[in-house]
């Protein structure tokens, strides 16, 4: 008898999504930074057990701003993610209530799926004893599953989480092979590893104006050799991209070849070139092309 089936990871933007998706399956596939709005696709990460493979899905983060069009695209692929999954598990932040999360609830609450509520960065809460009451409001907003307070970044409780996931499991035959960790291209993920780097190494505003598309991808027996172009939408902003006699955009680079390098354990030969699409998060047509598209 084996188990299998989709648990989706939803929650606003930086409550830790990704955090938590990297720990469960073990290694890195989804990108994190402290900016919100870092995942901008939803993403499957593949955990196989003895009898139970869990399809976990990483969700871009809910939010109310729908004012560009690039905002309205996360929405729909956080929403579209969460369809026809078995299992919810919702990230809030410990002693933290915004309207985001009043409006994810909202749309759990016309989900017939059991819900477990994480709460997250309980080790950043300097007075322990408001976990209690804010356990005991949250318990009161819905009828959910279960509540487990975690630290998807110490690692803290996160296993006690895992096993009631897999409990809620149906019986099932495994969806994927049991050596298959996700469903994206390695083509995928380099692009999402340089857009990391930018986020980390960028300013606060310039990361959501930036988007990675990988033009080259040739796997030989001794190097990968790989080009990335960065779409940016001013001129203004491809200089900044690029740094002061091209220092920031080789950083940027080198820390992204060195990830690449190890995921995919090869050496790389890894050039990135930056090009300007004016206006392109609030051009539909634009995003599509980008591959930005209804998943």
């Amino acid at each position: 008898m084996t188990h299998c089936g989709y648990v989706a990871i939803i929650g606003r933007p930086n409550v830790g999504k990704s955090t938590l998706m990297n720990y469960l399956l073990g290694q890195k596939i989804s990108i994190t930074s402290r900016k919100p709005q870092t995942t901008r696709h939803s993403l499957v990460g593949i955990k196989t057990l003895e009898n139970t493979q869990i399809i976990y899905v990483d969700t871009p983060g809910l939010h109310q701003n729908q004012k560009k069009a690039m905002n309205r695209y996360l929405n729909r692929a956080a929403s579209n993610s969460i369809d026809h999954v078995d299992v919810v598990v919702w990230l809030v932040e410990a002693d933290v209530w915004t309207d985001e999360d009043a409006s994810v609830l909202e749309t759990l609450m016309r989900m017939n799926v059991p819900i477990i509520v994480a709460v997250n960065k309980v080790d950043r809460l300097a007075d322990k004893n408001a976990l209690l009451p804010y356990l005991e409001t949250l318990s009161k907003r819905h009828s959910f599953h279960s509540i487990y307070p975690i630290s998807a970044l110490k690692q803290q409780n996160i296993d006690a989480l895992e096993k009631e996931v897999t409990q809620l499991l149906p019986e099932n035959p495994f969806f994927f092979p049991e050596d298959q960790i996700t469903d994206r291209s390695e083509r995928f993920l380099v692009s999402e590893i340089i857009r990391e780097k930018l986020t980390r190494r960028l300013g606060e505003e310039l990361p959501y104006q930036l988007s990675v598309q990988v033009e080259l991808y040739e796997a030989n027996s001794d190097i990968t050799n790989i080009s990335a172009i960065i779409w940016v939408e001013r001129s203004g902003q491809k200089g900044i991209v690029i740094g002061k006699q091209g220092k920031m955009l080789k950083s940027i680079g080198q820390d992204a070849r060195e990830d690449i390098e190890v995921m995919i354990d090869s050496k790389v030969y890894l050039q990135l070139w930056v090009k300007v699409k004016e206006g392109w998060s609030d051009d539909e047509r634009a995003l599509r092309q980008l591959g930005y598209f209804d998943e």
